[in-house]
């Protein structure tokens, strides 16, 4: 896989994590299905992917008001599932054509991280395959009132990194993260999911 990066000069780059740095989203939909199971629910690869880049929380509020499922304690749930993810996390593997551009740009130009995970579980990640270091800033679910496709978690990476919104580039796997990238005005490189055989 390769990314072409569009034309024109840009001032900073904001990637996702999940399934934009980290091939880490196979990982999630396991979790995700070990915990909705406890709870009786189906929960489909199409679905799952259709929520991508939500917080954890807000799929579970989907998951009850859409669908049906009865979830007491949604933060209780959200941190279990959380800690499914962490058991595997020993798998977790960078996307190559991602990790080569953050790489090449790394004390060139300004890059922040704009994921919809908790604070913990994306540093985890991004020390699982040692590229914590290369981010200037890392914004996550805890820093923002509105998670993707509202703008809200790139504003927030744009301003940590003194850049306009209008002159930084946001790297994607999921739809509503380019929806969010659109709201912002920013432009994107759309990230292809890796091949979903593998998940188990």
């Amino acid at each position: 896989m390769k990314l072409a990066i569009p034309e024109g000069r840009f001032a900073a780059y904001i990637f996702d994590c999940d399934g934009t740095l980290a091939d880490t989203m196979p990982l999630h939909y396991r979790a995700w299905r070990r915990l909705l199971q406890e709870y009786g629910a189906p929960f489909s690869e199409e679905l799952f992917y259709q929520l991508g880049g939500k917080p954890t929380t807000q799929i579970l509020e989907v998951m009850r008001d859409e669908h049906g499922v009865q979830v007491p304690d949604l933060q209780r749930a959200a941190e279990r599932k959380e800690h499914y993810f962490l058991e595997m996390i020993h798998e977790v593997k960078p996307i190559e054509a991602v990790l080569e551009i953050a790489v090449q740009a790394h004390t060139i130009i300004p890059m922040a991280v704009a994921s919809g995970g908790f604070r913990r579980n994306v540093e985890i990640t991004l020390d699982a395959i040692g590229i914590r270091g290369l981010f200037e800033a890392i914004v996550c679910v805890e820093d923002y009132a509105r998670g993707k496709p509202f703008p809200d978690p790139f504003l927030e990476a744009a301003r940590r990194l003194r850049t306009p919104a209008r002159q930084c580039l946001v790297f994607e796997d999921s739809p509503l993260g380019i929806q969010a990238a659109d709201a912002a005005q920013m432009r994107s490189v759309f990230v292809p999911r890796s091949d979903a055989s593998t998940i188990a």
